[in-house]
């Protein structure tokens, strides 16, 4: 065993000398200065302690740009350090008694870093006592028993008062109520705590005072002073004559830190000459120094003294406990027990960093710090000595610079296309047995050079939007890939400006940067614009930046938003325009055709035709793709001259949409029979003449707000109809539609039925340009309602669209 200790004992002493002169260069280079201050506790928040910039020798500047900051470890921090003005200032209330309790003198201790490069300053405060505590007795009354064959000069141990503060401030005298009987003595203990004795100048007569009632007085030395006051009972026996007696003065004892409840310490023992009651003893503790009380009992009965809580050295290395021994007749002797407590290797090292750089560059040279990390340990001697280590495959070093702080060095120059990131785990290991150790894990990364491009998951992407959407709306999201790291890859989307129908791309669509989501900016509209083409670029954030771009289709699909529009018949809201029908028309007489269109596109244009309302359901029908309107029975006599038809045009959108139309059909053989009956119609209705001034007055201001809208409608709808006017003129390919020309060989009336319509629709469905080509011959009947029976026939030259007061221009 000896033999193999040899070479272990060597090693260890070369390694303690080569760390020793590490720490001895590091801190010749990093040490700048070491201050201290004092300051008195219960300071404000906020109070001056000292001017560390000045004291230290630096410039406010460097504070800032090191980033100074006060690093404590596992400790609160009372401090705080103001770097925009150099000074140390009191971060919260400090405690003196909480902090140090017994321990004189009580200082704070920390260090203050600064990075770029790093330096460690170590400050010291001192924190002095005020009066801040009177003193306090454990008891609100002391009762005593005394005999009256107490003899002159007996002593009376009375409970000692605790305060917690030091030096002047602390217990410094005992004063006791004045009485003829009694007279009260003050002693002190080797540890300097004092306590009162009264000594018996007077004989007592229980006969005379059976009960006695003192006050004692505890007073500190403080300005001002402050004092405590206990009530002393005091009940005269009789005939006890031999006061306890304690076989040592003075009992030794240790036990481990974190020893169980009810660990056994020590006993003491007291004898009393006196015989019976009067020679039976009971133990107890008087008040103790600090909390001692809370941690140890005794049997009143035996004086064996057990732990009641838990005991740990890092907090209390000794504890003295005065321990009283009372007979029945109240006399009593003292003794005092001193216990010392064993420290065990019950604490782990506790690592906190207080500088570390996560992210460096790939061209770092060997030796850079790394991490700045302190090391503590609760502990003492052996079991308190800590030993730093890493893993020895990682290009990382480990240096101690000052007491308990360590840097964490590169080793070797890195290469992030190798490695780019790097878990470092520190241990640290106590000496003592068995051996306590922490670990902490550090993730450090490489940092690169921008020299990939972002690249787009896919060269072209496509999407489908249907028209109307709500503006604002995401449409899709393209996305791209940066195999750089960081700020490099970091990367921002852009549209690359454009035109798209004469306006610019950014006016239809817009992408978040961040997130590539592309969103509509307006409402798109299928009639004006079928499809939207343009470049999406992705460039990250390196320097220089790196960019790529990827092209983008959105297809934009027709939604079933627009009516059917009614070319014929043109429902006039001055006159009355009747299809006519002999009488002598057969089945399946062709009487007009009700042609319609819709703007929409596929399935949203394809009309359908309904009969919704007619005067003879049995004696018509339209077709329901071609919208001719039909006899399906032989004319009668029976048959009213007036008939009424209404039409339904729909198309086979989702919803559908749909537009009606009147039809008035005469059935009749000649022209006046036909005009006889739809005169009548302007004598439906007489208007009452009686109608009150105000009633009329009404009307007027009604009609005149109406005209005044009508007029403005009118002036928009031919500003619309001249716009589509130049649109007609344009080289779009127009599509022409004539429907089946007919006549009825079969009717015998006074006009041959002849219809001719001729449709021009251009690609461009919003703008379509409809006209009518004049008839060879035509059956149509206008009636004026305010006629006197003549008969107009629908002669025009022009097209519909080519009159200014057309009706469809007035609906469109």
């Amino acid at each position: 065993m000896g033999i193999q200790q040899q070479p272990f004992r060597k090693r260890l002493m070369c390694e303690t000398t080569t760390w020793l002169l590490f720490i001895f260069v590091f801190m010749i280079s990093t040490i700048r200065g070491q201050i201290r201050y004092s300051v008195s506790e219960e300071m404000k928040e906020g109070s001056l302690i000292g001017n560390v910039a000045q004291d230290l020798g630096l410039d406010l500047r460097r504070l800032r740009s090191g980033r100074a900051r006060i690093v404590s470890g596992e400790t609160s921090q009372y401090t705080e350090l103001k770097a925009d003005k150099g000074i140390l200032v009191v971060k919260e209330r400090i405690d003196r008694e909480e902090l140090c309790g017994d321990v004189m003198p009580c200082s704070l201790s920390f260090e203050i870093i600064l990075e770029n490069p790093i330096e460690l300053h170590r400050v010291t405060v001192e924190i002095l006592d005020i009066n801040d505590h009177a003193p306090t007795f454990k008891s609100k009354v002391i009762n005593l028993e005394i005999s009256e064959s107490a003899t002159v000069g007996s002593h009376f141990d009375l409970e000692s008062a605790y305060d917690p503060d030091s030096g002047i401030h602390s217990l410094q005298n005992y004063v006791l109520s004045p009485d003829d009987n009694f007279v009260l003595k003050q002693l002190s203990n080797a540890d300097g705590v004092r306590f009162a004795v009264m000594i018996l100048q007077k004989p007592l007569d229980r006969e005379l005072n059976p009960h006695l009632s003192l006050k004692l007085i505890a007073v500190d030395g403080g300005t001002p002073r402050r004092s405590g006051t206990v009530n002393i009972e005091i009940t005269v026996l009789d005939v006890n004559d031999n006061p306890p007696v304690f076989n040592q003065s003075l009992y030794k004892a240790t036990v481990a830190e974190n020893a169980p409840i009810g660990t056994y310490i020590t006993t003491v023992n007291a004898s009393d000459a006196d015989s019976g009651s009067n020679g039976l003893v009971s133990y107890t503790f008087s008040n103790v120094k600090g909390k001692s009380a809370e941690k140890f009992e005794i049997d009143s009965s035996s004086g064996k003294i057990t732990v009641v809580d838990n005991i740990d050295f890092e907090k209390d290395k000794k504890y003295e406990i005065r321990v009283i021994a009372k007979d029945q007749g109240g006399l009593s002797d003292a003794t005092k027990v001193v216990v010392e407590v064993l420290d065990i290797n019950d604490n782990a090292p506790l690592i906190s960093i207080m500088s570390f750089s996560s992210i460096i560059s790939e061209d770092v040279s060997p030796g850079t710090t790394i991490a700045v990390f302190n090391v503590k340990d609760a502990d003492s001697e052996r079991n308190g000595h800590i030993t730093c280590s890493i893993d020895s495959n990682l290009p990382f070093k480990i240096q101690s610079s000052l007491t308990d702080y360590y840097n964490l060095l590169s080793d070797v120059t890195f290469d992030r296309e190798t490695k780019p990131e790097y878990n470092i785990t520190i241990t640290a290991t106590d000496s003592g047995s068995p051996p306590l150790s922490t670990q902490t894990n550090l993730h450090l990364k490489i940092s690169d050079v921008n020299d990939n491009a972002p690249l787009f998951t896919k060269p072209k992407y496509s999407a489908y939007v249907v028209e109307n959407n709500v503006p604002g709306g995401s449409i899709f999201t393209v996305s791209a890939r940066d195999h750089d790291w960081n700020q490099n890859a970091r990367i921002s989307y852009f549209i690359d400006d454009a035109e798209v129908s004469g306006s610019s791309v950014s006016s239809f669509v817009s992408i978040n940067s961040e997130t590539g989501v592309i969103h509509a900016v307006r409402s798109f509209d299928y009639e004006q614009i079928k499809q939207l083409k343009f470049k999406v670029k992705a460039q990250d954030g390196g320097s220089p930046p790196l960019s790529s771009n990827a092209s983008v289709i959105i297809f934009i699909q027709d939604q079933n938003d627009n009516h059917p529009q009614v070319l014929y018949p043109v429902q006039s809201g001055g006159s009355l325009v009747a299809e006519m029908v002999p009488r002598s028309a057969d089945v399946g007489y062709l009487v007009t055709k009700v042609v319609a269109i819709d703007v929409d596109s596929g399935q949203n244009a394809w009309l359908s035709y309904k009969l919704q309302k007619a005067t003879d359901r049995a004696l018509f029908e339209v077709g329901l793709q071609n919208g001719e309107i039909r006899t399906i029975r032989q004319v009668t006599d029976k048959d009213a001259v007036k008939q009424r038809l209404t039409v339904i045009v729909e198309d086979s959108g989702q919803p559908s949409r749909s537009a009606t139309v009147v039809v008035n059909v005469a059935v009749a053989d000649s022209f006046p029979e036909v005009l006889s009956e739809f005169t009548e119609l302007s004598h439906d209705k007489e208007y009452n003449d009686n109608l009150t001034f105000y009633l009329v007055l009404a009307l007027a201001v009604v009609s005149f707000l109406f005209i005044t809208c009508l007029v403005v409608i009118i002036s928009v709808k031919i500003y619309r109809w001249r716009q589509s006017r130049i649109l007609y003129h344009s080289n779009l390919p127009v599509i022409p539609y004539y429907p089946p020309r007919y006549s009825d060989t079969l009717g015998t009336g006074t006009l041959p039925h002849v219809y001719n319509y001729e449709v021009c629709r251009t690609t461009d469905s919003r703008k379509s340009d409809c006209k009518f080509g004049r008839a060879g011959s035509q059956n149509v009947l206008i009636m004026d309602p305010s006629s006197t029976g003549t008969m107009q026939r629908i002669q025009s030259e022009k097209s519909i669209l080519d009159e200014p007061d057309s009706p469809l221009e007035v609906r469109s």
